[in-house]
């Protein structure tokens, strides 16, 4: 926009490499509040469980961590409830142009997908290329299918445009990807 004297600074958005991955975090962090509000969905990012070991308490307000680890491996990023199922995902980025590394994803998360799939739930993940600005949903059954398959240290990007369901980004939700469960599961 051309502001009357140059760009207003506080509507510039920078960004550092502490906001690195957080993008598709932000995107499904809207849509959930718009699920939430519009009565659609309860769907909440969990919290990593961590232990704090050490505090500075500079000002009763203001305390500090400054030391903390792990408490256990979480699971997944997301879990909550759509037209009475259970939901759970994992959501990760990558900037390859190709393929997405499956170092990126535990075998801990995998596994409680499996679970959540055989429990009845719905399980996926959702993968961002960030270079490609695409972003897929992939069911676990399919994220299965390949690991019981391959060998591969990665799933290529033709894997995700076989058997995925890209997710299109819009304003409200961002990223409608209850669209998709709406197709694939409540047919």
């Amino acid at each position: 926009m051309n502001y009357p004297g140059g760009l207003k600074k506080d509507c510039i958005k920078t960004r550092t490499y502490s906001n690195r991955g957080m993008n598709l975090e932000w995107d499904l962090n809207d849509s959930n509040e718009y699920y939430l509000i519009n009565n659609i969905a309860v769907i909440y990012k969990k919290p990593t469980p961590i232990t704090i070991n050490k505090v500075d308490y500079k000002a009763r307000n203001d305390a500090v961590i400054k030391e903390a680890h792990f408490k256990t491996p979480s699971t997944t990023d997301y879990n909550g409830i759509y037209k009475g199922k259970y939901i759970d995902f994992e959501a990760k980025e990558t900037k390859s142009l190709t393929s997405f590394p499956l170092n990126n994803i535990h075998k801990h998360q995998i596994e409680h997908l499996r679970r959540i799939n055989a429990h009845g739930g719905i399980g996926f993940i959702v993968i961002r290329f960030t270079s490609l600005d695409e972003t897929y949903l992939l069911f676990i059954n399919d994220l299965l299918e390949f690991l019981d398959n391959n060998t591969k240290s990665s799933i290529p990007i033709s894997y995700f445009k076989e058997k995925g369901h890209i997710i299109k980004g819009g304003i409200s939700p961002r990223l409608d990807y209850l669209k998709i469960i709406d197709k694939e599961v409540f047919i």
